[in-house]
């Protein structure tokens, strides 16, 4: 006679209580998605190993800083001009360094939604392809301003400390505070736009982070090639630099001008020039990415 099994389970009664709270629309949705976007660009609430990367370069960038400042420390008693290795204008310009922090990063805020295919769950909600771009182009440019404008306030704060006079040295350095800002601004938006922009035509992380490195080591050799090291008077060729471009305008928040003795110096109407296709570069890349996020089936 067959042996009989008896196979016991058991039933969960369980109940769903519905969401009763504050409801946000597409501005509340948008505000999380740029807050979620930074942490994992930043590596919070992961492994330790995403956290090198990032802070690492914080402080590669920071180190000109905390230099200039001994250097201004150890100085400070003797009759000597002061010693400064790094300027306010320049060091906008070490900034560029930043660029490995997008090409790592910016693949890896934007390519796993859309290999996880999570991005028509994101789009159920409130939330449109607009606010998605904002969200992730707002999230890197967040962390690059923040990047480059801390070395700033510990360069600006310490030489403050070290001088003669703290008060003096504010009074005397007060369009500082408003240049620096601008022309970070103009360069972590930049960067950020086109980061996010190539990294939104791949889902794979090493293909973007390449595409971003390739794009300004071959534009930047390019322009080095035509532009060539003994012309002195400068050359539009200098306008292909994609790299470089942020600079000009950093150095007309600066001086009013191109730098004359930058690759552009010289060359007539060279800032309009750079205003313009820094202009043209962002319209594209907002392009790019508002054409990417348009539809829901994304």
């Amino acid at each position: 006679m067959a042996a009989t099994t008896t196979v016991t389970g058991a039933v969960y009664d369980r109940g769903y209580r519905p969401y009763d709270g504050p409801r946000g629309a597409r501005g509340a949705a948008t505000f999380a998605l740029y807050k979620a976007s930074i942490r994992r660009a930043l590596g919070l609430r992961r492994s330790w190993r995403q956290k090198v990367a990032p802070f690492v370069l914080l402080a590669v960038v920071t180190i000109p800083a905390v230099i200039n400042v001994g250097i201004g420390y150890v100085t400070r008693n003797q009759e000597i001009d002061r010693f400064e290795i790094v300027t306010y204008r320049d060091y906008v310009g070490v900034s560029s360094a930043l660029l490995l922090f997008v090409a790592l990063v910016a693949p890896d805020v934007v390519c796993p939604d859309r290999r996880q295919r999570v991005l028509p769950l994101m789009f159920a909600r409130p939330l449109t392809g607009v606010d998605y771009v904002i969200a992730k182009v707002g999230a890197i440019a967040t962390i690059l301003f923040a990047f480059s404008f801390l070395p700033q306030v510990l360069l600006f704060v310490g030489n403050m400390l070290v001088s003669d006079s703290a008060l003096s040295y504010f009074k005397g350095h007060l369009d500082v505070l408003w240049m620096v800002p601008v022309s970070v601004v103009l360069l972590a938006v930049y960067y950020a736009v086109i980061g996010v922009a190539l990294a939104s035509l791949t889902d794979r992380r090493i293909v973007a982070g390449a595409a971003v490195i390739g794009l300004f080591l071959v534009t930047s050799i390019a322009s080095g090639i035509l532009v060539g090291e003994e012309n002195l008077d400068g050359s539009p060729a200098a306008l292909i630099n994609v790299l470089a471009l942020p600079l000009y305008l950093r150095d007309i928040v600066f001086l009013g001008h191109v730098d004359p003795t930058s690759p552009l110096g010289g060359v007539a109407y060279g800032g309009a020039m750079a205003a313009a296709l820094y202009a043209v570069v962002i319209a594209t890349g907002a392009a790019v990415l508002l054409w990417r996020y348009r539809w829901v089936e994304r």
